[in-house]
């Protein structure tokens, strides 16, 4: 029962953790904007498959790497910005789907959009406070951990889904090649500026 009764909260604290901006949204959107929707399902379920693998670490222990070793958090800041601003360079160099010559630009694979949650600060605070906030006292802590790491992604799918859409509907909009560099500008200046919060 106690279980069952943490579903609501946890889906709750999962849809405003997913749903408000942050690094993967804001890349989602320019990918589906550059690539469409069918092209980004493999960094949606990549960020999923990552984040389930880190909620699940989280609860199994890999969060005290965080308490014992604070060098640790830092180094993790320091490389996801790094490979934030990666990306956000990635994003605002992009040229107009149009422009862009075959073989060039792709979006982020299911690989790379799962190994950057391990890099992703917010993933990491997300997981944190959800593991920390609901996961069961009573049963299996292994299962518990599991069923609840899936449950947040499944409650994720459809918040980090709509931004791949929403990107997918401005670039039906976006008409010349100017207005795409000025599109992905903005949305490598935007995944750029996570940063800031990633270091503040």
């Amino acid at each position: 029962m106690e279980a069952l009764a943490v579903l609501g909260p946890a889906a709750l604290y999962m849809i405003s953790m997913t749903i408000t901006p942050g690094p993967n949204n804001v890349m989602l959107t320019a990918s589906g904007a550059n690539y469409g929707f069918l092209r980004t399902l493999p960094h949606i379920f990549g960020i999923l498959g990552g984040c389930f693998l880190l909620f699940a670490g989280i609860a199994l222990g890999l969060g005290l790497l965080f308490e014992r070793f604070p060098l640790v958090q830092t180094a993790l800041r320091l490389i996801g910005s790094a490979y934030l601003l990666y990306l956000a360079w990635r994003i605002a160099s992009a040229p107009p789907p149009d422009l862009r010559r075959r073989g060039e630009g792709r979006p982020l694979t299911f690989w790379q959009a799962s190994a950057f949650q391990f890099a992703n600060p917010k993933a990491w605070v997300m997981g944190l406070a959800l593991m920390a906030g609901f996961l069961p006292e009573d049963g299996d802590t292994w299962l518990n951990a599991l069923l609840l790491a899936a449950f947040a992604e499944l409650v994720a799918l459809p918040c980090i889904a709509v931004w791949a859409g929403f990107g997918t509907a401005i670039g039906r909009w976006l008409d010349s090649p100017r207005a795409w560099r000025v599109f992905n500008a903005l949305m490598g200046a935007l995944t750029a500026a996570c940063v800031l919060f990633i270091l503040g």
